[in-house]
């Protein structure tokens, strides 16, 4: 006779695989949602966006006053709820400051989104062509950024924004022109140490293109940092903006912006100071933000920082 063994199977509760297999993406964005301050701070970034972008709507059904209407039996109205549209005030003529800084944020939040963006296209492209290609091109573009970099930036804004109009646009230009050095010295550099790397030598022995090493290889395993240095260089254009417009640089009237209404809002200071308070605390809210948002980012995305 054999003996048979009797076996009881125990039901068990499933374990969930431990986070270290998640990707990049995925795991930094488990750890960004955690992360409280930064979740606040990109809701009031987006909130700002949303409410800059709904400008016209909030003209028309919420406030019914034009962003360049005049009342000038208002001018300097302190902040009252009655009519709406002086909720923050008027100013030396009589405008509505909440409409303006509606439409302000537009061109404020506008400027700096754009110019950092066209610094973000210049600084990768630049900095891989440099620390990829090497040769004449990392000398040439290394020889640039030297020359950039002796001038103080904000004489050199200075000077060639003397050249030309006040406006959003000639201001996006300028900015974004001279201001692409930090980050294309940084993609340089992360691009010097990765073009050596295993999986580079693998691409090109098996016959990726140049443009397919730069694109499909290199940019991946530096965007997420490049974002990072992205969301700090807005805030860092915005306080730009706000300086260029208070030298008389800057986006002009009767264009708003939160730069020239702060500007123009010290001139009248002892008849309406409040008119002071708005622009200069959105400008520093804003900037605030975007700070607190590039740290909560560059925490999320710093692979020393995934749990093993």
């Amino acid at each position: 006779m054999t003996a048979t063994a009797e076996v009881t199977l125990e039901r068990r509760e499933v374990v969930p695989l431990r986070r270290t297999a998640a990707g990049l993406w995925s795991d930094a964005w488990y750890r960004l949602r955690r992360d409280r301050v930064t979740m606040a701070a990109l809701a009031v970034i987006v909130l700002l966006i949303l409410v800059s972008l709904a400008a016209p709507i909030f003209e028309e059904l919420v406030f019914r006053y034009k962003f360049d209407q005049q009342d000038l039996l208002h001018a300097y109205n302190p902040p009252t709820l009655d009519p709406i549209y002086y909720i923050f005030g008027a100013d030396e003529i009589g405008r509505s400051q909440a409409v303006r800084l509606l439409y302000g944020g537009r061109v404020s939040l506008g400027v700096g989104f754009a110019a950092a963006s066209l610094q973000l296209t210049i600084g990768v492209g630049l900095g891989l062509a440099a620390g990829y290609l090497r040769g004449r091109i990392d000398e040439l573009v290394i020889f640039v950024i030297t020359v950039l970099n002796s001038i103080p930036q904000i004489f050199l804004l200075l000077i060639v924004a003397s050249l030309f109009a006040p406006g959003p646009l000639p201001l996006i230009g300028i900015i974004s022109v001279l201001g692409w050095t930090q980050i294309t010295n940084f993609v340089r550099g992360q691009t010097l140490s990765l073009r050596e790397r295993e999986f580079i030598t693998a691409a090109k022995t098996i016959g990726a293109t140049t443009p397919r090493v730069l694109f499909r290889h290199l940019l991946p395993n530096v965007m997420p940092l490049i974002i990072v240095l992205a969301a700090i260089d807005v805030g860092t254009i915005m306080l730009l903006e706000a300086a260029l417009s208070f030298l008389g640089l800057g986006i002009q009237p009767p264009i708003p912006s939160w730069g020239n209404m702060l500007t123009n809002a010290t001139q009248y200071f002892f008849r309406g100071g409040h008119l002071v308070v708005t622009p200069g605390f959105l400008i520093f809210m804003t900037v605030l933000c975007l700070y607190l948002v590039g740290d909560g980012l560059r925490d999320a995305l710093d692979p020393r920082l995934k749990t093993h």
